[in-house]
């Protein structure tokens, strides 16, 4: 983990320990604030020498700024450590659980006496926790289901940290051994949201040399075990990697029984049984004289049972073994399927980045549009444009397009927040002048599903709305999804013709998998958006598509993948004729 990301969690940290020390409402915000601009900015953050540098990012302001340095010279923030040494260390540990909170976790400390997260999930479990005043029944049951959510995700990285470190090893493996067959495995391959452990596979006759330039790699912290066909290593970023030498002609073999998923390996190794075979990490034989029959690749591995090579993100057993079976698996997503990023904030809101640096950063990733999505008026902590803003902003866009100096058409658009009876932040007068419109539950994340899912559709049936971004508002590890009743939600977007996002911000990456599937399975067009604050975030787009991968989506379930006129066709369909940003 990067040393940005230990300033975040520190900034958290802190926001969460004032909060239970009654520390003033706007310091705390100030806290939260500070941890989202550093995640956003990253190891940029630590290039400022000074405190009028740093006071150039929105959200940073004197006290926050001498922290960040205090915090750049020593490691750690005074501040928080002299709240650590007054605040209860149990009652710290207490602050992981989703749905808890500081002030709720300071109540059941105090009247409780809860020290621990299973004395937590016990209390809950013995219904004492409704019994308290300001929780009650729904409350209960929210924190046990974000103890269960923590228990769930504790210990797994999130997928761009893996993937990340996984190409670079297979990068520096690549140039010094050139021409060595290597390859992620596990749910590293089939590009599962949150991985368990790093593992690469290699193919080559010599794997000693293989180990050796292995535990020698520049990104080695640690050997922790070396091996003549296994080693694992400590990386500098704190995270162990295993690397398995196969001979190349099980390579294939190995690959398909390394990826997994374990289910989908049982079925597979159930129809190579009824053909008299057998299907191992060192091939595909024949039972009666076990003879090799396959292993070099994946292709024929499968091709020896009879079956097309299922991609890897569909290999759980979700129905992959019998499409491959009859020859109709589907057509996946690519990224170079993908045509523009619909879900991108700029400087205006809470972005760093101008319409110019951000049509730029959309040019080099190839697209022919980009939609401009910036939070609306009644999201102030995050900037939002109010009317007047909002039209100088129109205005501009129609500017740069009318140039014809890009091959990226700029699209109009916002991110309206949706609110506690449905409504949203503009007039459709304004609405009316915008390509994208897109509405976001930004609030009242606890409150009944009911209540949820009548916002959401009541933002589903305005003719305006063309998009929900991130339907269930996880956050992977840190915040579960609220209580969406995400069918009822499908059904009324297939009537209206609204899409649902498939955010591909990491932390995000909503709607899930097994969400995608349901859309898909109800002609539910997708939209995905990177949800991007920086230019480096539009490069997010590649987790997305992994995921729409994972849901069975091909292009012709995905808005992106349409061409600009099209695209535009389909977000003005019902709602008039559009003013100036078609070309």
């Amino acid at each position: 983990m990067g040393k940005a990301d230990d300033l975040s969690r520190a900034f958290e940290e802190l926001a969460e320990l004032s909060d239970i020390k009654g520390e003033v409402r706007f310091k705390v915000n100030a806290y939260h604030r500070a941890a989202e601009v550093v995640r956003e900015v990253g190891e940029e953050i630590f290039q400022a020498e000074e405190v009028k540098e740093l006071r150039r990012y929105k959200g940073i302001g004197e006290g926050i700024a001498k922290k960040i340095l205090e915090f750049k010279r020593t490691g750690t923030i005074s501040k928080l450590e002299e709240l650590k040494e007054e605040i209860p260390v149990e009652l710290i540990s207490l602050l992981q659980v989703p749905n808890l909170g500081p002030r709720r976790a300071k109540l059941v400390y105090d009247e409780l006496g809860v020290r621990t997260i299973e004395e937590l999930k016990e209390a809950a479990e013995a219904h004492r926790l409704a019994e308290l005043h300001g929780l009650g029944p729904k409350a209960e049951q929210n924190i046990l289901e974000g103890i269960r959510h923590l228990q769930t995700t504790t210990g797994r990285l999130p997928i761009h940290r893996a993937h990340r470190i996984q190409e670079e090893i297979i990068r520096l493996l690549g140039e010094r051994m050139p021409g060595l067959s290597l390859s992620p495995a596990g749910s590293l391959r089939r590009m599962k949201e949150t991985i368990g452990d790093i593992d690469i596979l290699a193919a080559s006759k010599e794997p000693e040399a293989v180990m050796e330039a292995f535990c020698s790699l520049p990104i080695t912290e640690k050997v922790l075990l070396r091996g003549d066909t296994k080693s694992s290593v400590l990386t500098t970023d704190g995270l162990q990697v295993d690397l398995r030498v196969v001979a190349p002609e099980e390579y294939g073999a190995a690959l398909q029984y390394f990826t997994g998923s374990k289910a989908h390996n049982v079925r597979v190794r159930e129809i190579a049984k009824k053909a008299g075979k057998k299907v191992s990490e060192y091939g595909v034989f024949r039972i009666k004289d076990n003879r090799r029959l396959a292993g070099a690749s994946e292709e024929e591995v499968y091709a020896e049972l009879g079956m097309d090579c299922p991609p890897p993100e569909l290999r759980e057993n979700r129905g992959e073994v019998e499409a491959a079976l009859e020859h109709r698996l589907p057509a996946l997503l690519t990224m170079e399927d993908i045509r523009g990023d619909l879900h991108v904030h700029t400087e205006a809101s809470d972005g760093t980045a101008d319409l110019l640096e951000m049509r730029a950063a959309a040019e080099a990733m190839g697209y022919r549009y980009l939609a401009i999505t910036d939070h609306a008026a009644n999201l102030k902590v995050a900037n939002g444009l109010d009317r007047e803003r909002l039209l100088r902003q129109v205005e501009e866009i129609e500017r740069l397009n009318a140039k014809k100096d890009s091959p990226v058409l700029l699209l109009s658009g916002t991110e309206l927040n949706v609110g506690n009876r449905g409504e949203v932040d503009y007039d459709p007068e304004v609405l009316s002048l915008l390509d994208v419109v897109i509405a976001s539950v930004h609030g009242g994340f606890r409150q009944p599903g009911e209540q949820i899912t009548r916002r959401i559709l009541e933002a589903v049936r305005n003719p305006h709305v063309k998009i929900i971004a991130h339907p269930t508002g996880r956050l992977i590890g840190q915040r579960p999804p609220y209580e969406v009743d995400l069918k009822t939600v499908m059904e009324a977007a297939a009537e209206t013709g609204t899409a649902l996002e498939l955010n591909a911000f990491p932390d995000r990456l909503d709607l899930n998998d097994e969400n995608l599937l349901e859309a898909r399975s109800r002609g539910v067009m997708i939209a995905l958006g990177t949800d991007a604050h920086r230019r480096e975030h539009l490069a997010f787009m590649f987790y997305g598509v992994a995921t729409a991968r994972r849901g069975w989506l091909g292009r012709e379930h995905v808005l992106n993948a349409m061409e600009p006129e099209e695209l535009l066709a389909w977000l003005w369909a019902g709602r008039g004729k559009h003013r100036g940003s078609k070309r």
